[in-house]
């Protein structure tokens, strides 16, 4: 986990290690995805409220879906759990990757680790 989002935030994206570890990853729930030779190839965390974030894939396996994989397994933990959304805050070149899988934007865009975000949500039926 620490890998993969050390190689996508830090050093691909230049946010820096403070904002990058703000030490709220014990609350999360956490998942990794693994190639072959199980090394890490993408992670993501989930708060206890359904809010998803520090979604990271190293480069080569982009476009893959591994991502997708990794959002909707959050999605379905969310959902089992009975809570009747899940939100995140989407990199603004990644609201289209969210939107095919169910998110809506809500709000203005604004920024966070000096990148561009918008919050979106998925509501789920009952």
């Amino acid at each position: 986990m620490c890998q993969v989002r050390y190689e996508v935030f830090v050093i691909e994206q230049s946010v820096t290690e403070d904002e990058e570890w703000d030490g709220q990853d014990g609350h999360c729930q956490h998942v990794l995805a693994f190639d072959e030779h199980q090394q890490a190839i993408g992670t993501a965390r989930m708060f206890p409220e359904g809010r998803i974030g520090r979604m990271a894939v190293i480069k080569p396996w982009r476009g893959r879906g591994v991502g997708r994989a990794l959002l909707l397994h959050l999605v379905q933990r969310a959902q089992r759990s009975g809570l009747p959304q899940c939100e995140l805050h989407a990199q603004t070149h990644a609201v289209g990757f969210y939107e095919k899988n169910g998110f809506t934007v809500v709000g203005a865009q604004f920024m966070d680790a000096n990148i561009a975000h918008r919050k979106m949500v998925r509501i789920f039926k009952s």
